[in-house]
């Protein structure tokens, strides 16, 4: 198993990095606005605007149905062209049908929009239709979401740029997914759908839809005592096609809420075993509840990390007669479930002998208020890594597959930093740096390569072509 590094072969990301936080559980980056160097010329867009021009009042409506209805032949939106000169790069553009009402349209794409800045995520206007785009220039390889929300409000918009941003804040709430782009992902707790594009040198994601005829697995959901937290917790249960076997190896997964409803991870682990790619495991993951609840959960807490390793795999392993060696017992986790594995592992060495953190949320320290996210420096040692770094008994060298967005701003710094510290330690660590952002859309392929990375048997991986 190749667990070194793995490297960026194509440079940094556009965008800048760095700053303020959302509601996401972690910090966002503050990037400079979308200047020319983030943006580029659609040449779709440049022919419409031409065609615009020349057309009589009454050859125009015919000639934008005849636009939107070739944006609908080309697969929907985003529309993704090439940028003249530069194979490595694509010009991105977003679109939506206005009306008379519509004063504004605003895009949220993750990790590509400044919040702080939200008149620089405005789509603009091709003047007399009801076209209204957005282009950004895109290394071939992005994957990410976004949403869009359009402003509807009568009366003249703010001049001033303070009122104007409290305006558009407002408005990002409503944010939905694209009508023109069939590709969505779901979220929970009543947040509406994103739309995802992939453009064409994006990793391939083999293992995520659902594939017919294979062997299914089966998902339980159970209500268990939770001691250590002083409640009651929902544990979703993923048991492999066949059933489990005594060997079979185990995984606790952070929000299982989000896995087993929306994104219907169980498909993704049908496709791994049907595949051969790892021995099919039993996936442990209890439900995140709900915001407030998950960051009192998953920001280093001690007696979590007592309900994951004595109350959760315990009474797995006696119902479904499970191992429970550390060699075959993984935990893994995104963002501060991402921290949470990485913790857990740190703590209790003997349950968890493996760690998949994807775009772990290593900006957290002790003494933070409580669901307030703030962004660490870049250069700062995370305090997690400290932990790794200064973690004197004797143990067995961890397995750990770290995965960090390049559109994560500091979160790459300290996810290296995380990579070299345990790396010096003795650990079998590999990182992988995908060109996207803190975003369910990269990490429901990236869980697939950390599972094959982590417990694969050498050379039975094949995804499909």
């Amino acid at each position: 198993m190749d667990l070194a590094r793995e490297p960026d072969t194509k440079g940094t990301a556009t965008g800048a990095r760095t700053g303020p936080t959302t509601d996401s559980g972690a910090p966002s980056p503050t990037f400079q606005a979308l200047s020319p160097t983030f943006q580029a010329l659609s040449p779709i867009l440049q022919d419409l605007a031409r065609r615009v021009s020349a057309a009589t009042d009454d050859e125009l409506p015919a000639l934008l149905d005849a636009f939107w209805r070739d944006v609908e032949a080309r697969g929907g939106t985003p529309l993704v062209e090439p940028v003249e000169g530069d194979p490595l790069y694509r010009a991105v553009t977003f679109l939506w049908r206005g009306h008379r009402a519509t004063r504004q349209v605003l895009l949220l794409a993750n990790r590509l929009v400044d919040r702080e800045h939200l008149a620089d995520a405005l789509l603009t206007p091709l003047t007399g239709t009801d076209v209204w785009h957005r282009t950004l220039r895109l290394r071939a390889d992005h994957r990410g979401s976004y949403r869009l929300a359009a402003d509807l409000s009568p009366g003249d918009l703010p001049a001033d740029p303070g009122t104007r941003q409290l305006r558009l804040r407002a408005l990002a709430p409503h944010a939905a997914h694209d009508p023109r782009n069939p590709h969505r992902i779901g979220d929970r707790w009543g947040q509406p759908d994103s739309s995802v594009f992939a453009l064409p040198d994006a990793p391939a994601q083999p293992w995520t839809a659902r594939r017919d005829g294979i062997p299914r697995g089966r998902v339980e959901r159970h209500r268990l005592p939770a001691g250590a937290l002083g409640t009651e917790r929902d544990v979703w249960t993923y048991l492999p096609p066949g059933g489990p076997k005594p060997d079979s190896p185990v995984v606790v997964l952070c929000d299982g809420d989000m896995w087993f409803g929306r994104l219907a991870l169980e498909d993704t682990l049908d496709a791994l075993a049907a595949d051969r790619a790892v021995p099919p495991p039993v996936v442990l993951a209890p439900d995140a509840v709900d915001r407030l609840t998950r960051w009192h959960d998953l920001t280093a807490r001690d007696d979590y990390v007592t309900f994951l390793a004595d109350e959760v795999l315990p009474r797995a392993a006696e119902r479904l007669s499970l191992t429970l060696k550390p060699a075959r017992t993984a935990v893994a986790g995104q963002s501060l479930g991402g921290l949470t594995s990485l913790y857990a592992a740190l703590r209790r060495p003997e349950r968890f002998g493996a760690v998949l953190a994807q775009s772990p949320s290593l900006w957290w320290r002790p003494g933070l208020p409580h669901g307030v996210p703030k962004l660490s420096p870049a250069d700062e040692t995370p305090w997690l890594a400290e932990r790794f770094a200064t973690d004197t008994p004797p143990r067995p060298p961890l397995r750990v597959h770290l995965d960090v967005g390049l559109h994560e701003g500091a979160m790459v710094d300290h996810s290296r930093c995380m990579y070299e510290t345990l790396a010096a330690r003795g650990n079998l660590v590999s990182l992988r740096e995908y060109n996207g952002g803190h975003d369910y859309a990269c990490w429901r392929g990236g869980i697939a390569e950390g599972l094959v990375n982590l417990l694969g048997r050498a050379g039975t991986a094949r995804p499909p072509s």
